[in-house]
């Protein structure tokens, strides 16, 4: 390309821009108010998110923890009315997910509700509380999971049982809890007749989480699987 052409091309660059700049600058002269209220909008709810984080849903987070104390006791101590109801003078887990339903505290007291109720056999409301516990912790996360299998199981179905189990055992899967449930997960699809998946389950077992205790006798299962699949 000759000199001509590459300055031909940069002026032509140039305006090109010059042009751009021009209609930007007119855009936001002609809709400068509208821009205005745009930024302060902005500004508002930045300030009014800020204003909540710090004001209101902080304080009310204390609040929770502080008011769950107790209730966490009982649970530690396997008296789990008193955790689940209170005691007349300290609020129970109820109570906690009633007034605090909004906070981490109040999602916390809902596995701390269920997980009670597990114990205590009323296993439907075991799993409606377990079910509405969400959590971005991958231990808390499975071992509701797993509950909510346990409860399943209870109430004799199996099927679901074995697809919570199998749930918990993709979280975060590990040496020391991902074999329990997959161990729970096969016998629960031996008790539905689903032989394939129960045998499944057990030979992951035996590949993947070899050094585990489950491992140890988990040929057994394996053998009685593929016995029932013949």
């Amino acid at each position: 390309m000759s000199t001509n052409k590459k300055d031909q091309v940069h002026e032509d660059n140039f305006e090109n821009l010059e042009e751009a700049l021009s209609r930007t600058e007119q855009y936001i002269e002609k809709n400068q108010k509208k821009l205005t209220y745009i930024a302060l909008a902005i500004i508002v709810i930045a300030v009014g998110i800020f204003s909540y984080q710090k004001y209101y849903r902080a304080p009310l987070e204390q609040s929770a923890q502080a008011e769950m104390f107790q209730a966490q006791r009982y649970f530690e101590l396997d008296s789990f009315n008193l955790a689940i109801n209170g005691d007349g003078n300290y609020d129970g887990f109820l109570d906690i997910i009633d007034n605090y339903g909004s906070t981490e505290a109040g999602n916390l007291a809902a596995y701390y509700t269920g997980i009670s109720y597990l114990h205590l056999g009323e296993f439907q409301n075991a799993i409606n509380y377990l079910e509405d516990f969400s959590s971005d912790d991958f231990i808390l996360s499975s071992l509701a999971k797993a509950a909510i299998g346990d409860a399943y199981m209870e109430l004799g179905n199996n099927e679901k049982a074995a697809s919570n189990y199998m749930t918990a055992s993709s979280i975060n899967p590990n040496n020391f809890t991902t074999p329990i449930y997959l161990q729970k997960a096969g016998i629960a699809y031996e008790m539905i007749g689903n032989y394939a998946d129960a045998l499944a389950a057990y030979e992951t077992i035996e590949k993947d989480f070899a050094k585990s205790s489950e491992a140890r006798d988990i040929e057994k299962y394996i053998t009685r699987a593929k016995l029932k699949l013949k």
